[in-house]
């Protein structure tokens, strides 16, 4: 059992707090809490394992009032939480692990209560996905690289450690402001190769692009003086 399984063992019901993003697990999430009824929320998981589920939730202009039974999402752990005079809180929850929401049940609290499955990717073989992993891991770290240039830090590219597959996989997706659908259809995915293969194509998409930006905002620094055209056709 992992050490995210772990951390929800014996929990059945949880807690919903319906936000327009996805979380990811692993990901950090800083939120603001200022409705009363997730005050009220903060207060009663403080009793406990101070936990809840981040579920995706865009509301139209009619349409549900809650995230859909069987609809995924990941449970929140806060990590830091400072309380302000009037009563909001600042807080800073990490993605642990994922849930289908099965049903909602009657509760007499002012927040969404749900009946939960929790679930991981299946396993699969490391000849399968670790050649993958170390692909991705490649491409994202040149991606990085070149938005630490673009940016105009100063200093050498921190070191950046690699994660284990799926842990990657989760810390990738994440690290990209992708649309709430794609995010959301990556969280849902049960197989790390999956996953993987996914970012793969996506950054192989992007990683020329970020890459020749990084060059001509170096050459934009310098006032064009350099030895080698950069063709920007």
């Amino acid at each position: 059992m992992s050490e995210e399984s772990k951390k929800v063992l014996g929990i059945r019901h949880l807690p919903i707090f319906p936000l327009p993003l996805v979380l990811m697990p692993f990901e950090i999430l800083p939120l603001h809490i200022f409705e009363d009824k997730y005050r009220k929320m903060l207060e009663d998981i403080a009793v406990s394992k101070n936990m809840f589920g981040v579920s995706l939730f865009e509301p139209e202009e009619q349409g549900p009032d809650r995230p859909a039974a069987g609809s995924t999402g990941c449970v929140a752990e806060i990590r830091e939480s400072h309380l302000l005079e009037d009563g909001r809180s600042n807080i800073l929850t990490t993605g642990v692990i994922r849930y289908r929401i099965e049903n909602y049940v009657s509760s007499p609290d002012p927040y969404l209560v749900a009946e939960v499955e929790f679930f991981e990717d299946v396993d699969e073989p490391e000849t399968e996905i670790e050649p993958l992993a170390d692909e991705v891991f490649g491409l994202f770290k040149r991606v990085a690289q070149a938005a630490h240039k673009i940016s105009g830090q100063q200093g050498d590219f921190p070191e950046i450690p690699q994660a284990e597959p799926e842990q990657l996989s989760f810390l990738v997706s994440a690290a990209f402001n992708l649309d709430n659908e794609v995010k959301y259809r990556m969280l849902e995915m049960r197989k790390t190769s999956e996953r993987l293969s996914h970012l793969r194509d996506v950054l192989s998409r992007s990683v020329d692009q970020v890459e020749e930006t990084a060059k001509i905002n170096k050459v934009s620094r310098t006032n064009g003086h350099v030895k080698k055209k950069i063709d920007i056709d």
